[in-house]
């Protein structure tokens, strides 16, 4: 798939998490839209899995792809509510992300929602 097309397929994917989130936080960002698997750019998966990471300015509720990759987020907030928003969404059965690490932007962070 070209770069343009896998933006542009990708962008109607991550749209609708983006949607998803500003339902429940009341503020959503698209982050990515695209991923590189094998050297090749692909759209974000349609799946949707939640998760909880820590950034420079707090904590951010995500949607994530299969493969970690970020399609949606909360602005930063206080660990507390950022674990609230992940219930909500939680309660809309979209499912916690399985593994430790999701991709967002350029960068590798861990999960933390399970961080005692």
């Amino acid at each position: 798939m070209q770069y343009f097309q896998a933006v542009q397929k990708g962008k109607q994917i991550a749209s609708k998490s983006q949607m998803k989130m500003f339902e429940v936080a009341g503020f959503s960002m698209l982050t990515l839209t695209t991923k590189k698997i094998d050297g090749n750019f692909q759209p974000v998966g349609e799946e949707e899995f939640t998760a909880v990471i820590n950034s420079p300015d707090g904590f951010v509720t995500v949607i994530v792809d299969k493969d970690g990759f970020t399609k949606a987020q909360s602005k930063a907030l206080e660990k507390d509510e950022a674990l609230l928003i992940f219930k909500k969404l939680r309660e809309l059965d979209i499912a916690e992300y399985g593994k430790k690490e999701i991709q967002i932007w350029s960068e590798s962070r861990p999960t933390v929602q399970n961080e005692v």
